[in-house]
């Protein structure tokens, strides 16, 4: 019976996995036209089963494949240029060796490996150069190289220079046989690799992978392929779940990370319940996620430990609602779109997906915690009251928050109000639901006074719209935004916190009724 994967390499035969044919095809393409280029994606983004994918469909149009990985070198390899280019061939001896290179005779692989089996310590440029030309032709000269985990190179200046050699080679490619096609996979991106080993003050961008092309694809997976993959799990298990929901379930809060794709349906798979596969089971395996320690969410907390101006925009991003125009070559958002965190949006910076935006969320409410914010400790205080028969009460939570705000912060200016309040409204929410529910910010929205809150609890979702006042006509023209957005939420009611420095102002809860929808405004 087939499994979902979340460490290492996923196989067709072996685990649930949608069909990434249409990216292998893709790359084949690149094959084909001679390109070299790199694969750069966060951590577990199905990198190297693509690798594994695209190797298998190479093979069987006749090209041979070496496919290495950078992974577990030892840190003598990299000791002098010389040193590295052994343990290169070291690595195409033991794709042969081991019988992991399709498509060669008997008579080819014994020719392979009396050329790769050298017994020196080290060996000159130009005597690589002349064994990979040697490779090729023996191979007949249709030969691909992958090489997986160049991360793990990247400290190393012998590496650079193993650059600089595929470079030179691929510059007099119609003189002298060499690889068709050199593929790189990792994180970083190659210009970046310079950037582990240089001083700030050189120049960082003179890479000598310059003749490579990037692979800008999008490797997500989207909604119809976690569909195909749904339906394959169903014929075996037969659930009776609704594939074509979940599959719209699973895109919207991952926007198709794969890891978290496979991750969320690995723990739906072991969740024993009926409804294991239902909404109500999807929003439990959205909390143990969270909950769970794992590399990615490892990984990225680390880095924003390591980079506190990151750490400070998506802060402001998620709490401020704060527009950051996006530029590639800043420092922060391009590492922050290096390891996937962000995207593009328009112009905008954006957090890439619902489930890091949450452990974003649920992370910075813990920092604040440490810190005895008053707000959280109000929320904290007032948690028990607001569940009855398994309904959240929200607006009771606006009407308690509302009194919480104005004893605490209602003396102070406008522009404490307009940057903290919405802030203050999450640190107070976060209690309430913890351990039950969770909540995220939405993306989609693009008006910088206003932010859709949207909280999922026991199986049902409440969304909350925060916004500032600015007269009527806004106002008005909010109720009509949020009417829409619970239309398509397929709500029937929704909420809204709005905070007025007007002083005529008229605090407190109110019921509205706006195209249909019973709205539920606090004012503080």
């Amino acid at each position: 019976m087939k499994t979902f994967n979340t460490t290492g390499v996923c196989f067709p035969e072996k685990n649930y996995m949608v069909d990434v044919s249409h990216t292998v095809d893709r790359m084949t393409k690149m094959v084909e036209r001679g390109d070299y280029f790199t694969i750069n994606r966060g951590r577990q983004y199905g990198k190297t089963t693509t690798l594994l994918a695209l190797k298998k469909k190479l093979e069987n149009i006749g090209y041979v494949v070496f496919s290495i990985s950078f992974e577990g070198l030892e840190d003598d390899a990299y000791k002098d240029a010389g040193t590295f280019y052994k343990a290169f061939c070291d690595l195409l001896f033991e794709c042969i060796y081991y019988k992991r290179v399709n498509g060669l005779s008997k008579d080819k692989e014994k020719q392979i490996k009396n050329v790769l089996n050298l017994n020196m310590p080290s060996m000159k440029k130009t005597q690589l150069g002349m064994f990979c030309t040697e490779l090729c032709n023996l191979c007949g000269g249709r030969v691909v190289l992958l090489i997986d985990e160049v991360d793990q190179a990247g400290n190393y200046e012998a590496f650079l220079k193993f650059l600089g050699f595929l470079r030179d080679k691929y510059l007099i490619r119609n003189e002298v046989p060499t690889f068709q096609s050199v593929i790189l996979a990792g994180v970083y991106d190659i210009k970046n690799l310079k950037l582990k080993i240089r001083s700030e003050e050189e120049h960082q961008y003179n890479s000598p992978w310059n003749v490579a092309v990037g692979y800008t694809e999008d490797m997500s997976l989207m909604e119809a392929g976690i569909a195909g993959m749904l339906c394959e799990y169903e014929a075996d298990h037969a659930t009776g779940m609704d594939v074509e929901s979940m599959a719209r379930l699973l895109r919207e809060y991952t926007s198709g990370y794969p890891y978290l794709v496979s991750r969320l349906c690995q723990l739906m798979d072991d969740d024993k319940m009926e409804d294991a596969w239902s909404r109500m089971g999807f929003q439990r395996a959205v909390k143990a996620l969270l909950g769970e320690g794992n590399t990615l969410f490892d990984d990225m907390i680390k880095k924003l430990d390591q980079y506190p101006k990151l750490h400070d925009m998506l802060y402001e991003i998620l709490y401020y609602g704060r527009k950051v125009a996006f530029d590639r070559y800043d420092r922060e958002i391009s590492i922050a779109m290096m390891f996937g965190y962000i995207y593009d949006k328009n112009g905008v910076v954006a957090i890439s997906n619902r489930i890091l935006g949450m452990r974003l969320y649920n992370l910075f409410v813990t920092e604040a915690s440490k810190k005895s914010d008053e707000m959280y400790v109000s929320g904290s205080m007032d948690k028990n009251q607001f569940v009855k028969d398994g309904v959240l009460d929200m607006a009771l939570i606006l009407e308690r928050f509302a009194v919480h705000y104005t004893e605490l912060y209602g003396n102070c200016n406008e522009k404490f109000h307009e940057k903290e309040g919405r802030k203050f409204f999450l640190f107070y929410l976060k209690p309430i639901i913890n351990g039950t529910g969770n909540c995220y910010v939405e993306t989609e929205t693009s008006d910088e006074k206003r932010m859709d809150v949207v909280v999922d609890y026991l199986g049902k979702q409440y969304v909350v719209e925060l916004k500032i006042w600015r007269g009527s006509a806004y106002h008005e023209e909010g109720e009509h935004q949020l009417a829409d957005y619970l239309e398509q939420m397929h709500l029937e009611q929704g909420y809204m916190l709005t905070f007025n420095f007007n002083q005529k102002k008229y605090p407190g809860v109110k019921e509205t009724l706006v195209a249909g929808k019973r709205i539920w405004e606090a004012v503080v």
